[in-house]
């Protein structure tokens, strides 16, 4: 493993303020305000994960503000997330070689405009086209965030980090119907869907003067290592590959299926990649992603197979409940928001309280996790489907707090394990690599749910539609847990191994 360089206690800065980027001592011992530091950072990602979900509940407004079509209105939500995952393993590549700063402040200031644009521009095509600007400036700030937490923590503090960034995780994706439901209400259907944007300036206004002032500017390296060098033909050939599995995906939900033979090209295009990252490694270059981690670093291929199969199944079934509410039952946004926050609550519980435990207790709990949630899946297809608006109250925030308990189990525990063992000088493209996991997961599990449930609701009719989404999200976080108790053996026997040769 690279050895850890930490940041001196003045930030990065020398007292002229002018930045001090040379090699800190290690037994300096971490930055007294790693934590001030980190919780800029939490700011900055909970606003840009916030962004995935916060439209959800404002497709209906959208489409009669800009007087467009609900296809060309879905793009405003899936193409968010299209280009957010084309850029996470590059942004994250982008702060090992140059600096979580220096990426926050670029991504921030682009994150600022692009949102502006989104929320005055007066055309959809312009909505759209901002929008996955927007999505790219999110790209580059996300993976600085695990980035920060290898620089910053080791140890049990790391596990505690990580525990806090999987609440931000799971609360933004919960808590952006609420928020985006409870703007609409109070701005109104009409133009209240732009101030869903347009709330991200202040924020971020306000974010960049304090990554400005805290964040520091040194890049962790050993003494005398020279600044790694990008690999833009990784680059390309991972965003062709992550662009032939997304694009079709997102289009499916706009109910373009022609898109679906690009998928043909995206396991080529992988292959592709893995090799040349091989041959840049064996040339003594600097890879995007060094491909063997996902050999020889223990939990790392797991961890991002559980990271992308929990969020299919969960984001599939988060928004057909909020279509579902709206469509078929006529709920407000707000009204849906609020019956949707269970699941936001029970993750602010046991999120915190794995990342505090996850060092000892291990890859279980992510196993026991995925149990508790399945279970409370499972429960709501019986008891939830076919319910009036009035009972629901009574039986689905319940519900989504069992399964927020588990949601926010899994997520944070499994950014612990499935980095713990990573390299620091790749702990911002490894990051990525995993948050891109769980971006595809999301694509995937959205065209998965909106088609089960459409399909089924024409065929039979909403019950059984909401039924059978169910049943989808239940079987992709069964083969979650399958993932899972597969790392699980993979460390014991890892473990016992260790133990046979004395180690």
């Amino acid at each position: 493993m690279v050895e850890q360089q930490h940041t001196p206690p003045g930030g990065g800065r020398t007292p002229g303020g002018v930045a001090d980027l040379t090699p800190w001592p290690v037994d300096a011992g971490p930055d007294p305000r790693r934590w001030r530091i980190f919780a800029v950072s939490l700011v900055v990602g909970f606003m840009a994960l916030l962004d995935v979900t916060i439209v959800n509940v404002a497709i209906p407004s959208i489409q009669a503000g800009l007087d467009t079509t609900t296809g060309t209105v879905q793009w405003v939500v899936s193409g968010y997330a299209l280009t957010f995952g084309l850029v996470l393993v590059t942004g994250g590549r982008l702060g090992d070689a140059y600096g979580r700063r220096r990426l926050m402040l670029v991504g921030l200031a682009l994150f600022v405009l692009t949102s502006a644009a989104v929320g005055l521009a007066p055309t959809a095509g312009l909505v759209i086209l901002a929008r996955l600007l927007q999505g790219a400036a999110a790209g580059l700030l996300t993976p600085q965030n695990s980035g920060l937490i290898q620089d910053l923590f080791s140890g049990a503090e790391r596990g505690r980090a990580f525990g806090i960034f999987g609440l931000v995780v799971s609360i933004s994706a919960a808590l952006g119907p609420v928020l985006g439901g409870a703007i609409i209400s109070l701005v109104g259907e009409e133009s209240g869907w732009r101030w869903i944007f347009l709330v991200n300036i202040p924020i971020g206004l306000a974010a960049l003067v304090a990554v400005a002032r805290l964040v520091p500017h040194s890049v962790p390296r050993t003494r005398g290592e020279a600044r790694p060098r990008l690999d833009p033909v990784g680059s390309l050939l991972l965003g062709g590959g992550v662009l032939c599995l997304l694009y079709p995906l997102v289009s499916v939900e706009g109910g373009q299926y022609l898109w679906l033979v690009l998928l043909g090209a995206a396991p080529p295009l992988f292959v592709a990649f893995v090799r040349w990252e091989r041959r840049v490694v064996r040339r003594g270059g600097a890879p995007l992603l060094d491909v063997t981690l996902l050999r020889r670093t223990p939990g790392f291929a797991n961890g991002i197979a559980v990271g992308t199969l929990y969020f299919t199944g969960f984001t599939g079934l988060v928004l057909v409940l909020s279509i579902h509410l709206q469509t078929e039952l006529g709920l407000a946004p707000f009204t849906t928001g609020l019956l949707l926050t269970g699941f936001a609550a029970g993750s602010a519980v046991s999120a915190p309280l794995a990342g505090r435990v996850v060092s000892s207790v291990g890859r279980p709990l992510t196993v026991g996790a995925l149990v508790t949630i399945i279970t409370a899946i499972a429960v709501m297809t019986v008891l939830v489907p076919g319910r009036e608006a009035g009972t629901l109250w009574m039986v689905l925030p319940p519900l989504l707090f069992l399964g927020g308990l588990g949601g926010g189990a899994v997520i944070s525990p499994n950014f612990t394990l499935t980095l713990a063992d990573v390299p620091t000088r790749m702990g911002g493209a490894a990051g990525g690599a995993l948050q891109t996991g769980q971006r595809i997961g999301s694509a995937i599990g959205s065209a998965l749910g909106v088609t089960v449930y459409t399909l089924v609701l024409g065929a039979i009719g909403p019950a059984a539609g909401l039924r059978a989404t169910f049943l989808t999200a239940a079987t992709m976080l069964a083969l979650a847990l399958v993932a899972a108790v597969v790392a699980l053996r993979a460390e014991r026997d890892e473990r016992d191994e260790r133990a046979a040769r004395g180690v």
